[in-house]
């Protein structure tokens, strides 16, 4: 399937939500990250696209400008 989203920056394409497997875009990670209360790798990728990351929450994403 094509990615319907390509500014999209995450490299687990392995991932089923990623859009490269499906038709629907980002909208399945981005649904999975508002209910699991978490920011998408993408917003990660931009802020720093070599970090090593313990986690996805709103609070690992803050401490990045910190």
């Amino acid at each position: 399937m094509s990615n319907n989203s390509p500014f999209c920056t995450c490299k687990d394409t392995k991932c089923p939500l990623h859009p490269t497997n499906h038709d629907k875009g980002c909208s399945l990670c981005i649904a999975k990250n508002l209910q699991s209360r978490e920011i998408p790798s993408c917003f990660f990728n931009l802020a720093d696209p070599d970090m090593k990351r313990q986690g996805y929450t709103f609070e690992d994403f803050v401490k990045l400008f910190k």
